[in-house]
Formats: structure tokens, C-alpha cells, sequence
């Protein structure tokens, strides 16, 4: 029997990201909150002179112990789902910090045109733009609504770019806090080649400090280093923006935030129109706990959102039968293929070194900033060169036709170890109807609760969008005149295996309207008015971007939100 905890104004699931936005802001109110972590604690100098490549890379030491808890994959209805039992397609976080200690740093704001996806599209195209069973729909807020959450979130995060505002993306009301990160030769070249194409490239958005900041909450940064250890790895440097160096210590500092890590949350408890409080497990101790709370916040995983609401048959479930229900609606994941590879002979470039978001853009190609009226595809992608840092247990290119394995194989592989340059786009993906995520029936977790499965395949869209693309990326590499050029324009059938993105989305979805959305612009939940549900899950689709930077926009929406309902109560209009 779970001991009953004293009751608190707010609890918070998951100490990602959106939980450490949140419980600053709410904190900063002062309003006493409690924050819930699954993991163990983390903090800065656990990452000191630990650039282990086997350890975090390839061991996955920040992830999800999948042997204890885990999803379930399906092409379609019609197959099996299985367990996945190694890392592979996505990476699953466990810790404080969440996703945001081991990102790379990578922070766009959707376009205008996701936000009123469908709207735009019909008033653009035509209703037959929008193929039977895509499942697009606007999200109930604007990009100008969210705009000065997008200013508050990348404030706090430092996040450095290009002084100018760029034509392709949405306005900006002020210029980002800190400047562009180092420019290489491998960016300017793929800059002159996309300038010369009459394209429109820019440096990427980064969270990766390009100077020392400090922000409006008084927290100070040191800038990065350039040592390509970001993506799988906590910053030593504090330069990732991360919530552990950023939003966590104002949150504390406050007084009116405790801390529990190793708090596995795995129920919600309501009585039907308002939550009560949650249910969580020590997992160290298996020791259960209930704490009641007045306002419960649901900030973990996108998966992990949809599933504490099935299992605690919180929100009707979606039904993709009829159609009907919302939880685990419109499960979207990111499109990548089609990138151009290029090898030179001629030219060395210091790859070895990088940063998380050190890149250039174009997004000439992403959103509706092109015609896609003789296109059998909507939405587009950004197209990038990115100098993450070439780590060698993972990288190793050589151009086609290279022997597997010998001695031509290893010459081949020194001499292109620092001759090598991708030009990558990174898709939208839309939502259908036959993509969602559900409880598995077959599968359970350690504690025998059923685990989520995910039904979801490329289509025909995607796989238009790739041939398209890879047009484009080809021609930009040409330009940049490489010894050989390796490409491809075809997308297979899409697996849980190898490693494409951590961007899954949807599931709890945001809008107008609560017949085809989970939650409000405020993140609350049209069903439980003292729950809000915050993360990735709220995308109605994804775009061509990483989701991180809009995700901490939607934050600080859902945080003012949280206050108004404090005070005012009911549902927010």
C-alpha cells in the first residue's frame, strides 16, 4: 500500500526541460512545488574530463535501462509489435535534466505555417492538397502568440545566432542574446555554394554558448570550447544550455522547490473531471508513494506523457478505427534521408573538433516558403551542414566502392577521416491516422504496468519529400566541388533501428477545439482543468526543425497558464 504524502500545491513529472521551465517560473511566484525525477541526480561536474565516447555514445550511460522499461514497435495493424530492446532509432532519458543534458544544442522556432498548418495549406492549395487519412490540424495558437515565449526561452538559454533577421523564419521581436558561433571552412563553404544557388543560409540557432552570457535570471555561462562532446554527453563546460545549469539552480535557490529523483510516477490519480495527485515507486527501494497535489503538471517524455494518461484512463483514448479519441493521436516522428556526401582529395578539414549546433541552414526548402503546387508532398525540410565533431568509434567514411575490409580499407579510412562533408535535410512528418501510439497488450514494465506501443511507417509523402530534397542537397554539394559525391533518394520502410532523431511528437495534442485536441494553448487538459500536460506531445505534427526550442516556448506558455489557474481557477480561455 503506497504511504500518502502531505498534500502540495503543485507537482511536477519530470524534471526535463519543461518541468525545470515550469517549476522556475512557478517557484519565482513563490509557489511551493514538488519535482519528480525517475532518475538520479546530475549536476556539472559528474561530465568533468569524461569525454568517454564508449561510455556515453555507445554505452548509452544517460539512457533508459530498457531492460526494465521500454516501447513496442509496429510497422501497421496488421504485424506484431516487439519490444525494442536496444537503443537504436531514438534515445530514451533518465535523470535530471532529462533529454536536455545530453542534447546537442540544436534550438529553431517552428515556422508561422506550423502553427496553422491546415488553414494555410486549404486557403493556399485547396482542401485536395491534403491527402485522405493525413491528419493535419492547426494548433490553436499563432506563431505571433507564442512569439514572446520563443524571446523568454532563448533568453534564459543563451542561445546564440545571426544579428540579421532571416527572411525564411518567422519575425523576431528582438535579436538573439548572444552572437553566431565560429564560422569553419567547411560552413563557408557550404555557405558560398547555397549563396551562389541563390539560397538563403544562416547560422544555425545554437544552445551552445558562443561567448559568456549571463541571463536575465542572473545565471552565468562560460562559452564553448568547440570539443564536439555534446550529443550522448553532459557539457563539463556548462556551455550546453542545459536545465541543470539553467533553470534548476533558480528554481532551488527560490526555497520552493524539492527535488525527489529516483520517483518513478506511474499513475495519475483523478476522480474523472479533476486530478487528485500521483501515484510513483522508489525504484532503488520499491517503496510506493502518493502525492496528493493541487495542480499536476505532466512534463516527462513525449511516451511517457501519453502513457501515464491511458494507463490512468485519464483523456479518451484514440481510436484509429473511427477515428475518434485523442490520447495517442497524431504520433509523428522526423524524416531524414536524402542527404549528399562529399569526398575530397584536395582539401582537409579540422572535423574532429565541433559543437552540437555548430551548422549552417537553409530553410528555402522547409514549411510552405516554396511552391508545392505541382508537388506530391506538403511542409519540406531544413537543409544543413553541421560540424557536430567527428568521434572516431562512430564515424568512419570512405567513398563507394571502397573495399569492407584490409589493408585499401584502412588507407581509405585515415585519408577521409578529415576529408569527408554532409549536406543533410531533416524532413517535417505528418500526422495520419493510422499512426498513434497505444498500451501494449502483450507487454508489461518491471513493475507490470503495460508499455506503450508505437504503430508507424514512412508514407508515400515522405518518401516524396526525400527525392525532392535530395535534389537539392546534391546540387548544393556539386557547387561545393568535391573529388566524389555519394547520395541517395530513396526512403525504406521506416525501423526502430539505426539511430535518425529523438524527435518524437504528438499524443497529446494541442488546439481549439476539444473534439480533436488533448489540451488548450495553455497546455491544460479540457478534461481535468488542474492538469497540464507539457512537451513535445502537444505538436500536432513536427516540422522540419529540431522540437527543443519550441518545446521550452510552450513551456513558458504552459507556466503562465499554471499561475492564472492558481488564482484564478477553471479552465483558461
Amino acid at each position: 500500500m503506497a504511504t500518502k504524502l502531505p498534500r502540495v500545491p503543485v507537482v511536477i513529472v519530470g524534471m526535463g526541460w519543461a518541468g525545470g521551465i515550469i517549476a522556475a517560473e512557478l517557484t519565482k511566484a513563490g509557489i511551493k512545488v514538488v519535482g519528480l525525477e525517475r532518475g538520479k541526480s546530475r549536476q556539472t561536474s559528474d561530465y568533468y574530463m569524461v569525454h568517454d565516447e564508449v561510455r556515453y555514445a555507445q554505452r548509452y550511460d544517460l539512457m533508459q535501462d530498457l531492460s526494465k522499461e521500454t516501447v513496442t514497435f509496429r510497422n501497421t495493424e496488421k504485424v506484431r509489435a516487439l519490444p525494442m530492446r536496444t537503443h537504436g532509432s531514438f534515445l530514451l532519458s533518465e535523470g535530471l535534466g532529462g533529454a536536455g543534458i545530453h542534447w546537442n544544442g540544436q534550438s529553431f522556432r517552428f515556422l508561422p505555417y506550423d502553427f496553422e498548418i491546415y488553414s494555410k495549406t486549404v486557403e493556399r492549395y485547396g482542401k485536395n492538397k491534403i491527402p485522405a487519412g493525413m491528419t493535419i490540424q492547426d494548433w490553436g495558437i499563432t506563431y505571433n502568440e507564442l512569439e514572446p515565449y520563443f524571446d523568454k526561452y532563448e533568453k534564459m538559454a543563451g542561445i546564440s545566432g545571426e544579428p540579421e533577421q532571416n527572411p525564411m523564419v518567422g519575425k523576431r521581436s528582438n535579436p538573439f542574446p548572444t552572437p553566431a558561433m565560429k564560422k569553419t571552412p567547411a560552413i563557408t563553404l557550404f555557405e558560398d555554394a547555397s549563396k551562389k544557388l541563390g539560397f538563403h543560409p544562416y547560422m544555425m540557432p545554437s544552445a551552445n554558448l558562443s561567448a559568456n552570457y549571463t541571463n536575465p535570471d542572473g545565471i552565468a555561462r562560460a562559452a564553448c570550447q568547440y570539443c564536439a562532446f555534446c550529443e550522448r554527453f553532459g557539457c563539463e563546460y556548462g556551455a550546453k544550455a542545459d536545465p541543470v545549469v539553467t533553470v534548476i539552480p533558480v528554481a532551488e535557490k527560490t526555497g520552493n522547490l524539492e527535488i525527489r529523483t529516483y520517483a518513478n510516477v506511474t499513475r495519475l490519480l483523478h476522480n474523472g473531471s479533476k486530478a487528485t495527485g500521483v501515484i510513483y515507486i522508489n525504484p532503488m527501494t520499491r517503496e510506493e508513494f502518493e502525492q496528493p497535489a493541487d495542480v499536476v503538471i505532466l512534463a516527462s517524455y513525449v511516451f511517457n506523457n501519453i502513457r501515464l494518461l491511458l494507463h490512468s484512463k485519464l483523456g479518451k483514448p484514440y481510436n484509429p478505427a473511427d477515428g475518434t479519441g485523442i490520447i495517442g493521436k497524431n504520433y509523428a516522428y522526423q524524416v531524414q534521408g536524402g542527404s549528399a556526401v562529399g569526398f575530397y582529395d584536395d582539401k582537409e578539414f579540422n572535423l574532429y573538433a565541433g559543437a552540437g549546433a555548430l551548422g549552417s541552414e537553409i530553410d528555402d526548402f522547409n514549411g510552405d516558403n516554396f511552391d508545392h503546387a505541382d508537388l506530391n508532398f506538403i511542409h519540406g525540410a531544413g537543409i544543413r551542414l553541421s560540424q557536430t565533431g567527428l568521434r572516431p568509434i562512430a564515424n568512419n567514411s570512405v567513398p563507394k566502392g571502397t573495399p569492407t575490409w584490409g589493408k585499401e580499407f584502412k588507407q581509405a579510412s585515415i585519408k577521409y577521416a578529415n576529408r569527408v562533408l554532409t549536406i543533410a535535410p531533416q524532413g517535417a512528418s505528418m500526422p495520419w491516422r493510422h499512426h498513434y501510439v497505444d498500451l501494449d497488450p502483450t507487454y508489461k514494465d518491471a513493475y507490470g504496468i503495460p508499455l506503450v506501443r508505437i504503430t508507424y511507417d514512412f508514407e508515400d509523402q515522405d518518401r516524396e519529400l526525400v527525392k525532392f530534397m535530395s535534389e537539392k542537397t546534391k546540387q548544393i554539394m556539386q557547387e561545393m566541388k568535391p573529388t566524389t559525391i555519394g547520395s541517395s533518394s530513396q526512403l525504406a520502410a521506416y525501423n526502430i533501428v539505426p539511430y535518425q532523431s529523438t524527435h518524437n511528437t504528438g499524443g497529446v495534442i494541442m488546439g481549439a477545439d476539444k473534439a480533436t485536441s488533448a489540451i488548450n494553448n495553455y497546455l491544460q487538459m479540457w478534461d481535468a482543468d488542474n492538469v497540464f500536460v507539457v512537451g513535445a506531445s502537444a505538436f500536432a505534427h513536427n516540422s522540419g526543425y529540431n522540437p527543443t526550442g519550441t518545446v521550452g516556448a510552450l513551456a513558458y506558455r504552459a507556466a503562465e497558464g499554471v499561475l492564472k489557474y492558481v488564482k484564478e481557477g477553471g479552465p483558461l480561455v
